[in-house]
């Protein structure tokens, strides 16, 4: 037996090939029991900010990429003990076999490596959303939202890298001068794209709207659900779903509607010129009249203008921001109707567009 473990095959004894054979194994058997360690270990750290984390969601998002670096780490440090023979170092396309292999296992502990760094920032992110949930401001969830995509592409950058120089060998910092004169020209290409990122950092920080408050833009208005790196997601009131770029938010006028103390409404009567002077004079005390309603806040009538076609009287009253919209559409057309109830007890017509006929004799 112990000849045989010492039977030299293919560079190797078959010692060597079992102790490889076991290595693996045993990273199979125990990559889950050695990473629910280290994710509890990593768990026990992250607890000891005095945060209340959620530990079973925390070991599900490590486990999966931690479970395969630790099998990739164990078998490529268990393979490359073995003597290779030179027949298996045969060129593909000008590059050896054995370069291709180094080149493969550098770059699956890299992607493992980067999965898994990922999966912290998302459990990071998690927490910081459920404590920014709790508050009243919106905008931190957001914000949460932004620098988490915003670090995860940057750590895919920093992935993308270190595959470079572990993966292929290259030289990192001549790459990085070289893309710091490509980025250069890059940036003048998609300059609309970095200003779109510098105008989220504005939207950010200077806070004009957050997720959830109701915007007007450019003769859109709808509900802000989502600001991302480069546009910001709007849902209108006609229920579709828009992208406007971050640049416009920031250049354009936003009348952020959520932030309004009162709700105003304006109408516009439009009187006939056959009414009396009298009867203008007792119009507007008993529209006024008509407006003392407890959710009316404010009113204001008066006779607005008269020209040739009209005495035109502007009917301006402001409501409780709170009162809700189908409240609201109601209180309104109970207006609406005591008006015209009153014009026709006052016997006060309004002013009929005229339309001219011409009769063209042949």
């Amino acid at each position: 037996m112990f000849n045989l473990l010492h039977t030299a095959f293919y560079n190797n004894t078959v010692g060597a090939y079992l102790c490889v054979l076991v290595s693996i194994l045993l990273g199979i058997i125990l990559k889950r029991f050695i990473s629910k360690y280290f994710a509890t270990v990593l768990f026990k750290l992250a607890a000891r900010t005095g945060r209340k984390l959620n530990k079973l969601a925390f070991i599900g998002l490590l486990l999966p990429p931690l479970e395969n670096f630790l099998f990739l780490f164990i078998s490529f440090v268990a393979l490359d003990k073995l003597n290779y023979p030179k027949e298996l170092n045969f060129n593909i396309y000008k590059v050896s076999f054995f370069d291709v292999a180094d080149s493969a296992s550098s770059t699956a502990l890299v992607v493992t490596f980067t999965w898994l760094c990922l999966r912290v920032i998302d459990f990071a992110a998690m927490i910081l959303e459920e404590s920014a949930a709790k508050t009243s401001d919106h905008s931190e969830s957001q914000l949460v939202i932004f620098f988490k995509d915003f670090f995860k592409m940057i750590l895919v950058i920093v992935g993308f890298l270190l595959i470079l120089k572990f993966g292929f060998h290259k030289d990192i910092g001549n790459l990085v001068t070289g893309l710091s004169l490509v980025g250069a020209a890059l940036a003048l290409a998609t300059k609309e794209s970095l200003e779109n990122l510098i105008a989220s950092f504005i939207i950010f920080f200077d806070k004009p709207f957050t997720v959830g408050e109701t915007v007007k833009v450019n003769s859109l208005t709808g509900v802000v659900e989502k600001i991302g790196l480069r546009s910001t997601r709007i849902r209108t009131e006609e229920k579709t779903y828009i992208s406007v770029p971050n640049k416009q938010m920031v250049d354009s006028i936003i009348d952020n509607l959520s932030l309004r103390t009162q709700r105003r409404v304006v109408t516009n009567l439009e009187i006939s010129l056959s009414a009396t002077v009298a009867k203008l004079k007792e119009l507007s005390p008993a529209i006024v009249e008509i407006l003392k309603r407890d959710e009316i806040i404010s009113s204001s009538v008066y006779l607005k203008d008269t020209g040739t076609n009209a005495h035109k009287v502007e009917v301006m009253y402001y409501t409780d921001i709170n009162q809700t919209l189908a409240a609201f559409n109601a209180m309104h057309e109970v207006i609406n109707l005591s008006i015209i109830e009153l014009l026709e007890e006052m016997d006060l017509p309004l002013a009929a567009k005229n339309s001219n006929v011409f009769v063209l004799e042949k």
